[in-house]
């Protein structure tokens, strides 16, 4: 049965069960002793199990049924849940978003069997609420005492049965130069067994981490159709003791028996030495097996499957679809209206001027209901943050809480798609060097527990979404002195700058004050970032700080990227479109009012000094306006940075479709995109931030 079809559903589906089993935890975690959280947990992991299974992934259904039997116990009430059993439910879910992250990439769930942590899931159902690693290993280590490697009885040596070829042979001569060791091992399922061929792909994934398995009697295909009786015997290679290759073996459970030997290949049946195989090649170019074995054993197994596509599909309620059908129905009746106006004879401008603004109000009705089937929360991407928060205060051992408003706020699908990230450099930056250590918020009389907020609210065409925190803010000397002491700025610019601007060096790339590198942070990777990414959504990031007190990273966005309404301009022989949300006013300037200060033009507006940007310069296209003419002055505003942008004429207010320039025009940072006018030219968006 060919799967690959549903690999995009199972996918959707998998990480909206995987953030809701990462909230849940955090619930449960709160209140172990809520029911509906640990149902909902129960409910989660078997339908993980289903669709693992389903789709062929039995890693991931082997650990998501050990989940689910755990949780099946708890709500027996068999079994209480403990901080320990949180911290091994955290573990799987880090495991399930691996095997997850590994089906995106190749379709293939990875070779990782977690068995570390399926025992530990044994563990708490064995009783031992411990659950912890150190107590696995004792239990293993005991379990190997009691169970010695068996004699083996002189007459029963399955291992000597099996047919080498050529290509085995070298490979295992090879071993032997090499100082390694050759087991035999033969495996007995118990009587009781029901899944034997699970049992058994388990006893080679556990042999396998021990050493490499170079046959099996009957063969891996065969041992996985369940085409075998009670036992299989293997040949492995390793460089550990023989007794390490029996425990990993014995450990899996329902096994009845392991007999093994260190072989002498010599026995094996179709041996002979490597020196009289035949490497020849043939004829026609083809490799010979053994050479294939050798290549084989030098480059690693490539798989060719084709990467699957995700995050490409939303779920839509039936209402917004209910809407768009019947705009759609409606744009047909104007398109109707419009044909039989132009072929009636009796038609005039006036009847054909009424069916384009019907026709014009019908599609921008359809705009917006396309644009709200684009939305969705940035729920799905903030959901992750409290987990995160949890384990960096265990690590970085700082009480800190996480406070978050406004996870129903909706954006565009592609631009909820890309914050994650900067979301997330900017709470670990608040996490590590926002909060103060406990000693130091005893001394500032802070309470003990750190806040981090995560606030996400709409204003006007944009979402803004602040990170703050309770913490120490930024120390705007430090940042001077370590801008100074890398040769970032010279003492004269450090002399003269704002703290703002200060504070803006901390978005260079490779700049960190941290006093040391930690895996949190401290390389310096991190504010660029966020940074860069903002900007390339067409947004921007500005902080603010008060030393002692805290900060607040406030993240502006626009709510689409698709359509936006702009003022159109024309620059000489060009027409250039200008983004209305970064508009504040228009004026006309005679040229006596521009001054010079360090030697850039400005302007004084009702007590506002203002740079002057003259766009016939900037894109480089000879001005149609002389010299003494009035200058018409786009007044625009970035944060509280404004600019004025000097055009040649206004065309008026237009809605644009944005297109993408591409990634090979990506040099000319001011120009964000193109659209197509209504006679078929082409205009250039320009970018407000990058001019600014």
């Amino acid at each position: 049965m060919d799967v690959s079809q549903y690999l995009e559903i199972f996918l959707d589906e998998t990480k909206e069960h995987l953030h809701n089993l990462n909230t849940q935890i955090m619930e449960l975690e709160a209140d172990p002793e809520n029911m509906g959280v640990i149902n909902e947990i129960f409910r989660a992991a078997h339908s993980l199990k289903g669709m693992a299974g389903t789709m062929g992934y039995k890693r991931m259904q082997t650990l998501t049924h050990d989940m689910e039997n755990v949780f099946s116990e708890v709500r027996n009430g068999a079994i209480k849940v403990q901080p320990e059993m949180i911290d091994v439910l955290f573990n799987c879910l880090d495991a399930l978003e691996e095997y997850t992250n590994n089906i995106q990439e190749s379709a293939d769930e990875g070779t990782n069997d977690n068995e570390a942590l399926i025992k530990r899931l044994n563990a708490i159902i064995e009783g031992k609420s411990n659950a912890g690693t150190a107590t696995s290993e004792n239990n293993e280590s005991k379990q190997a005492e009691s169970k010695p490697a068996e004699a083996v009885d002189e007459s029963a040596k399955p291992w000597y049965d099996i047919t080498l070829d050529s290509s085995q042979i070298v490979v295992l001569e090879e071993a032997l130069k090499q100082g390694k060791k050759i087991y035999g091992l033969n495996v007995v399922v118990q009587d009781t067994c029901i899944l034997k061929a699970a049992r058994a792909f388990l006893v080679f994934k556990a042999v396998e981490e021990t050493g490499e398995i170079i046959v099996s009697n009957p063969s891996a295909q065969d041992v996985e159709d369940e085409r075998f009786d009670k036992d299989f015997t293997l040949l492995v290679i390793s460089e550990n003791d023989i007794s390490v290759v029996v425990k990993a073996a014995e450990n899996v459970s329902e096994i009845a028996k392991v007999t093994s030997e260190v072989i002498d290949i010599h026995k094996t049946k179709g041996y002979k030495p490597s020196g009289e195989t035949s490497v020849a090649v043939k004829n026609d170019g083809e490799q010979t097996a053994v050479e294939k074995k050798e290549q084989a054993a030098k480059t690693p197994d490539k798989k060719a499957s084709s990467k699957p596509v995700v995050g490409r599909t939303v779920r839509v309620d039936i209402e917004k679809l209910d809407v768009l059908m019947n705009l759609v129905s409606e744009l047909i009746i104007a398109k109707n209206s419009l044909l039989s106006a132009a072929v009636s004879e009796q038609s005039n401008a006036n009847g054909v001027m009424s069916h384009i603004e019907y026709l014009e109000s019908v599609t921008t009705n359809l705009h917006e209901s396309v644009m709200k089937v684009r939305m969705v929360p940035i729920e799905s991407v903030v959901n992750k943050f409290p987990r995160m928060i949890r384990d960096l205060s265990k690590k970085l051992d700082k009480k800190m809480e996480l406070y978050m408003t406004g996870e129903q706020t909706e954006l565009d699908r592609t631009v909820v798609d890309e914050i994650g990230d900067p979301l997330m450099h900017l709470l670990r930056n608040s996490a590590d060097h926002g909060l103060e250590s406990a000693e130091v918020r005893a001394q500032r009389g802070k309470p003990a527990v750190g806040s981090i907020f995560l606030d996400a609210y709409q204003d006007g065409n944009n979402v803004v979404i602040e990170v703050r925190d309770d913490g120490n803010g930024i120390d705007i000397e430090a940042v001077k002195n370590k801008a100074l002491e890398r040769g970032v700025i010279t003492p004269e610019q450090a002399a003269v700058m704002t703290d703002k601007e200060i504070i803006n060096l901390l978005f260079l790339p490779s700049f960190s004050t941290a006093k040391q590198v930690t895996d949190v942070s401290g390389r310096g990777v991190g504010l660029d970032v966020v940074k860069s990414k903002i900007e390339s959504l067409s947004g921007e990031v500005e902080v603010k700080s008060q030393l002692g007190v805290g900060s607040t990273w406030t993240i502006r966005l626009p709510l689409t990227l698709a359509i936006i309404q702009t003022l159109m301009v024309i620059v000489g022989n060009e027409k250039y479109a200008i983004s209305l949300g970064s508009i504040q006013t228009i004026e006309d300037v005679s040229p006596d009012e521009i001054k010079l200060v360090q030697n850039k033009e400005v302007i004084n507006l009702r007590g506002s000094v203002i740079p002057l940007i003259r766009l016939p310069e900037l894109v480089e296209i000879e001005s149609s306006k002389k010299p003494e003419d009035n200058l018409v002055v786009v007044i625009v505003k970035k944060g509280d940075k404004m600019a004025g942008l000097v055009v040649d004429e206004l065309i008026g207010q237009q809605e644009i479709v944005i297109k993408s320039l591409g990634k090979y025009i990506k040099q000319c940072k001011f120009i964000s995109g193109a659209t197509i006018l209504g006679d078929g030219e082409v205009a250039l968006i320009l970018d407000v931030n990058a001019l600014l």
